[in-house]
């Protein structure tokens, strides 16, 4: 059973700024060195990526139509009266 949804932009987005993080943590511990303005076409380029897969979810979940709504027979999506 689901909890909840998946939605594949907030997984794109936090990866996103995940890497950010661990790319700047990295040059703070002095493992690397990464240049102040690396993070911005990062995080730019991953949000849109993110918009990106968010309108294609919801583009896919508009056209399968909702749970819960009434089928054809009259019944509920989930099999219920």
């Amino acid at each position: 059973m689901l909890r909840h949804e998946f939605q594949p932009g907030k997984l794109v987005a936090g990866v996103v700024l995940t890497a950010a993080g661990v790319l700047y943590a990295g040059d703070a511990a002095g493992a690397w060195q990464t240049p102040w303005f690396a993070a911005i076409p990062l995080v730019v380029g991953g949000l849109c990526l993110a918009g990106a897969a968010a309108m294609v979810n919801r583009g896919i979940r508009r056209r399968r139509g909702r749970p819960g709504r009434r089928g054809a027979g009259g019944a509920w999506a989930d099999g219920t009266g």
